[in-house]
């Protein structure tokens, strides 16, 4: 079995193979490649079973080599970057390992590749417009966007993460976020100095005052003037969208 492994870091890689050996039990022929550089060079004069990449390499993103060579074998990618970066592999059959990952995650990835493998499901070939949606995801996630507030208790400080919060309400000069689990966090900004530092693909401002995350919207419904009623988790009481926000806030949730 002939493999390919695209990782910059050496422990990395290490562990990588490690585990290949392990979860194979056969003679391997690895190459290993830090850069872009390098991988064009192995690709272009090999034939592989299987890639394992990681998304950032030495002199840039693995996403930018496989636009510059066919690649025809199946890849697993191998990250610290979120969930929802990688939704567009599905579509291809293409695996991910989310760093820092477990014996069981990598387990379950390979046993995924020789499964459509073996069936002959597996469609290989990164398509331009795949390769533009995952470049598209990788830039919006490393932008600058909040990951945290910080909460001034009287005993205290709370450390409060974005993906906690289900809904933002305005509340005079500042604002109150509530969390999932029905928690009340006050936040000394003004609703629109915090919709500006929240990542728009999971927090709209569905009206002058309120910002809903997706992730904790259970059930929505239709309301009258063309008006939407959010049930949100941890929230008792439903939030509504104005009239302006309904037709954008429904392209956000596609």
């Amino acid at each position: 079995m002939k493999l390919l492994i695209l990782e910059d870091e050496i422990p990395a890689y290490q562990k990588l193979l490690s585990h290949l050996k392990t979860f194979f039990d056969a003679d391997l022929t690895n190459h290993w490649a830090r850069s872009i550089v390098e991988g064009k060079t192995l690709l272009e004069a090999n034939a592989y079973d299987l890639i394992l990449s990681d998304i950032k390499l030495l002199d840039g993103i693995s996403f930018d080599l496989f636009n510059e060579v066919q690649v025809n074998s199946p890849i697993i990618f191998c990250s610290a970057y979120d969930n929802y970066l990688f939704q567009a592999f599905n579509t291809n059959g293409i695996a991910y390992i989310l760093k820092p990952y477990t014996n069981a995650d990598f387990i379950k990835a390979l046993e995924k590749y020789n499964s459509l493998f073996k069936q002959g499901e597996y469609n290989s070939k990164l398509s331009n417009e795949t390769l533009s949606a995952l470049k598209t995801a990788l830039q919006e996630e490393q932008a600058n966007y909040k990951k945290r507030f910080v909460i001034k208790r009287p005993n205290g400080i709370q450390l409060l993460n974005t993906s906690d919060i289900s809904l933002i309400e305005a509340s005079g000069d500042f604002c109150i976020a509530v969390d999932h689990e029905g928690k009340r966090h006050p936040i000394s900004q003004t609703l629109g100095s915090i919709v500006q530092q929240l990542p728009p693909k999971k927090f709209f401002k569905i009206n002058r005052s309120q910002i809903v995350h997706i992730d904790f919207i259970a059930q929505i419904e239709s309301h009258f003037k063309n008006r939407l009623l959010i049930t949100i988790k941890g929230c008792t009481e439903k939030a509504m969208t104005s009239t302006s926000s309904t037709s954008d806030f429904r392209k956000w949730l596609e």
